[in-house]
C-alpha cells in the first residue's frame, strides 16, 4: 500500500500519497485546479505557492508542479504576486541605462540581500542579473535571465520591492530589438508568412483530424 503522509491545503488536513508534488496532492484532495496551474511541469510559473513545515518558522516559496509534499506541510496557494508592470512602446524607447531609472528605479534600491537568487525555482543569479541591468549592460541582464519563467518568487522575498521579472523583460526585449544581431532567417521567414505562402499549407493542417496531427507531430524532421 502507498505510504500517507498528513498535509493541511487550504486549513484542511488531508491524507495524501507520499512522493505527490504540492500540485498532485491539491488534486488528490479533490481540489479542481481551474486558476494557479498551466504547463504543470515548472515553465510557465503560474503555480506559486507558500508553505511551512509544522514546527519550523520559516515560511517558504515555491512552484506547487516541482515541490514534493512533506509530513506536517501547511500549504496556501496565491494568485498572482503584486509585480510592478510598467507600460511602454518598445519602438519608442532608447536603449540607456536611464531606461531603468524611468521605469523601474527601484533596482537602484537593492541592498545585495541575495533573497531573490536564493528563492529562484530555476536556480538562475536574480541578484546578478539585476545588477546588470542597472549598469545598463541589458545583453548580460538577458542572458542571465533567458530562463526565467516570470513566477515572482524572487519578488515576493526582496525587501526593496523589486520587480525582477518585468525588469528581466525589458532587458530581453531591448537586447532582442536593439543589440543582438538581426535573425535574418525568421525575418525572411515573417515576409513570407505575411505574403500569404504558407497559407494553403495552414488551412490544409487545419482540416486534419486529431490523430493524424498528433502522427505528423511525433514523425516531424527536427532541424539541428
Amino acid at each position: 500500500m502507498e505510504k500517507k503522509i498528513n498535509v493541511y491545503l487550504m486549513g484542511k488536513k488531508y491524507e495524501v500519497p507520499e512522493g505527490l508534488t504540492i500540485m498532485g496532492a491539491l488534486e488528490y484532495a479533490g481540489y479542481r485546479l481551474v486558476r494557479g496551474c498551466g504547463c504543470r511541469n515548472g515553465f510557465c510559473g503560474a503555480c506559486a505557492t507558500i508553505y511551512r513545515i509544522k514546527g519550523e518558522r520559516e515560511l517558504k516559496v515555491a512552484l506547487a508542479c516541482q515541490t514534493t509534499v512533506e509530513e506536517n506541510m501547511y500549504v496556501a496557494t496565491l494568485p498572482f504576486f503584486p509585480l510592478e508592470k510598467q507600460v511602454y512602446d518598445i519602438n519608442d524607447i532608447k536603449v540607456d541605462a536611464q531606461i531603468m531609472m524611468q521605469l523601474y528605479p527601484e533596482i537602484y534600491c537593492c541592498i545585495g540581500c541575495n533573497a531573490c537568487t536564493n528563492a529562484c525555482s530555476q536556480s538562475l543569479n536574480v541578484m546578478q542579473y539585476i545588477a546588470a541591468a542597472q549598469r545598463g549592460d541589458f545583453k548580460a541582464c538577458a542572458e542571465m535571465s533567458f530562463d526565467c519563467v516570470m513566477c515572482g518568487i524572487c519578488s515576493s522575498r526582496c525587501p526593496a520591492g523589486i520587480s525582477h521579472p518585468q525588469v528581466a523583460l525589458l532587458a530581453r526585449r531591448l537586447n532582442g530589438k536593439y543589440i543582438a544581431p538581426e535573425a535574418k532567417h525568421l525575418t525572411k521567414r515573417v515576409e513570407e508568412i505575411e505574403n500569404g505562402e504558407f497559407v494553403a499549407e495552414l488551412e490544409a493542417v487545419m482540416q486534419k483530424p486529431i490523430e493524424e496531427l498528433k502522427e505528423l507531430y511525433n514523425n516531424r524532421v527536427i532541424e539541428k
